[in-house]
């Protein structure tokens, strides 16, 4: 019987395992999932949590409890991947595959920065929110802050969702003017490109929003390091801004288990070695091909999205199936991203592209935001995450 091992158990690694398991029948291939983690977060929260638009009890699940009957919960880290001998090292100790699935998503690493740990930790004025303990602290701070300079500020370095800063900082603008103090407010974003957003035509509609809510984005701005005592905020180019809250997105990286103890990212050119380096459509190793990968992790050029991962879930789905039978891979995965970009209460727009095109109109509506807040999460925790998706 074949051994299928999934790492990580974030949205690609569930999504995956349940839908082979549906698919797979329980004698022809075993199916375990590994994650150092019981709980699944939903992440698209946390930039929420500090405005009580979602609240916090809602947003974790027992990862147990979301895995079809016949899926092998591995409750572990994993430390390293040897795929010449097709075993994954744990904290624990060892797994052997016949087959493997990647999605052990990115890592946050405030401490790469320096001053940003240390101002979460020892002032009340920095709050890297892609924690959830962070973005919790931060709703706190959002109640008394009575004026004075906001700021988000974007790592030169991929990120998950690359919509949230910018959500954040047009859901704090659009608070701070519900509030009373809008006046008494200076609203920033710091991002080391040219571009408040990459891609046209949501790139244009944001600067014009931007433009008419007097939202400074200060582009060409990368953070190098934050003086935490005086409050300042340091960029490469040799520029700085002050400030008196912070909600900086903490620079994200690949998992050290790879980067440090498997090979999987070695031809991983592009991004200096940090993800698993795939076929950008097959999603299919370059080098070995009983590895899959999908998710944040990985090495294709997409928008790092839960929508781009549900998209990617279905190609492994379809290739590696075709991959164990001796058939030939005819899925493929087109760069698939959307992002509902929240730019005030009860009003969104929603960016859908892929590789080539932009899909959607850059049109703010109630709707998006109905769909974004109060459909998805739904959608999420009882369709997709489990494994039927009958839109792909």
């Amino acid at each position: 019987m074949d051994h299928i091992v999934v790492l990580g158990a974030g949205v690609g690694g569930t999504m995956t395992a349940n839908m082979l398991r549906r698919r797979l029948d329980r004698s022809d291939a075993e199916i375990s999932i590994v994650d150092k983690s019981t709980e699944h977060a939903y992440q698209p929260s946390f930039y929420l949590l500090p405005f009580e638009y979602m609240e916090p009890e809602d947003q974790f699940r027992d990862v147990r409890g979301l895995l079809q009957d016949g899926i092998e919960f591995v409750h572990s880290g994993v430390t390293g991947v040897d795929p010449d001998t097709k075993t994954v090292a744990l904290e624990d100790g060892e797994l052997s595959y016949d087959y493997l699935v990647v999605a052990l998503g990115h890592r946050l690493a405030p401490e790469t920065t320096p001053g940003m740990l240390e101002g979460w930790e020892e002032t009340d004025s920095v709050y890297p929110f892609y924690h959830f303990e962070a973005a919790m602290q931060l709703r706190d701070a959002l109640k008394d802050f009575d004026g004075g300079t906001f700021v988000v500020s974007v790592p030169d370095t991929s990120i998950k969702c690359g919509g949230a800063p910018l959500k954040m900082t047009m859901l704090a603008e659009d608070y701070f003017r519900r509030q009373g103090i809008r006046d008494d407010v200076d609203v920033v974003m710091t991002k080391g490109s040219d571009a408040v957003f990459g891609v046209s035509p949501y790139r244009e509609k944001l600067e014009e929003i931007w433009a008419d809510r007097d939202i400074e984005a200060k582009l060409n701005f990368t953070v190098d390091e934050i003086d935490h005592e005086a409050q300042v905020i340091h960029s490469e180019e040799g520029e700085t801004q002050e400030y008196d809250l912070y909600a900086p997105v903490p620079p994200q990286y690949g998992q050290p288990a790879l980067t440090e103890n498997s090979p999987l990212t070695e031809a991983d050119t592009e991004n200096d070695g940090e993800y698993v380096a795939v076929d950008e459509h097959t999603l299919q190793h370059v080098e070995y091909e009983d590895v899959f990968a999908l998710g944040d992790g990985c090495s294709t050029p997409n928008a790092k999205t839960a929508a781009a991962a549900r998209k990617q879930a279905h190609v492994v789905l379809d290739n590696l199936t075709a991959h164990m039978a001796d058939k030939r891979q005819t899925a493929k995965y087109k760069g698939y991203a959307a992002c509902p970009l929240l730019t005030k209460k009860g009003k969104a727009m929603v960016a859908e592209f892929d590789y080539e095109n932009s899909i959607s109109a850059p049109v703010e509506s109630r709707m998006n935001w109905i769909m974004d807040v109060n459909i998805l999460p739904s959608f999420y925790w009882d369709t997709w995450l489990r494994g039927y998706d009958p839109l792909p």
